[in-house]
């Protein structure tokens, strides 16, 4: 569920999800990118321990 609400809302997971959508890739497949996507942008939250900014530039910093 929380993918197919970051489709909706996100900007970012909405463009890649159309973007591999019209690749040929299942829908199902695609939400389960974007769950990983979710899951790492957690995990880098937390690792960092700063609010979650939601940019362009967001890195993911997993070390």
């Amino acid at each position: 569920m929380a993918a197919l609400s970051a489709v909706k809302y996100d900007k970012q997971l909405k463009e890649y999800y159309e973007k591999k959508l019209a690749k040929g890739k299942s829908k199902l497949s695609i939400l389960n990118a974007v769950k990983n996507k979710l899951i790492h942008r957690v995990i880098s939250v937390v690792q960092r321990k700063k609010k979650y900014e939601n940019s362009v530039n967001f890195s993911l910093f997993l070390s």
